[in-house]
């Protein structure tokens, strides 16, 4: 029996995109599973893995409530990364299974802060914990907006009522 076989398994790659995301309470839960490419040659996941990780899971979360991100895009916002805060507790390897969890924590005015944890799919290990922020710009003047578009806003009050 190999370490491995005690790893939770993800469903077979065609049915991953139906069990990607998860709402449990107000967290968005995103599976993950770390590959080699997400690796250093020792095994452990690089630090900027984690990075993608959570982005996917921001926009994967958006997209569940109704913001495409390409309609965003399409709309002239964009939702750039203003300020990051990331702890590394204890690193995952490769072929390890994994949640990142997220959720919004505020949003003042175009400023929109996610909480962020990354855990075993047992819940048993918190590998990292996060916090991002983003700022609404417009993306043909490059400056910040000074208000969300409505559709945008009006869903991420929901997404905060949740």
């Amino acid at each position: 029996m190999n370490a491995q076989s005690d790893q939770p398994q993800l469903p077979p790659t065609g049915a991953i995109q139906n069990s990607l995301q998860v709402q449990s309470g107000n967290w968005f839960e995103y599976l993950i599973r770390a590959q080699p490419h997400h690796t250093d040659y020792a095994g452990i996941v690089w630090h900027g893995s984690y990075l993608t990780w959570m982005e996917e899971a921001r926009v994967e979360c958006l997209r569940s409530i109704g913001i495409d991100f390409a309609d965003l895009v399409a709309l002239g916002c964009d939702l750039p990364v203003v300020e990051l805060s990331i702890r590394y507790h204890q690193p995952l390897r490769m072929g390890m299974v994994g949640v990142v969890r997220t959720r919004m924590a505020e949003m003042d005015g175009v400023r929109i802060n996610w909480d962020y944890q990354i855990q075993s799919a047992d819940g048993q290990d918190l590998f990292v914990t996060a916090r991002v922020a983003l700022v609404a710009v417009d993306r043909e003047k490059g400056k910040i907006l000074r208000q969300l578009p409505a559709t945008v806003k009006d869903a991420l009050v929901r997404l905060s009522e949740t």
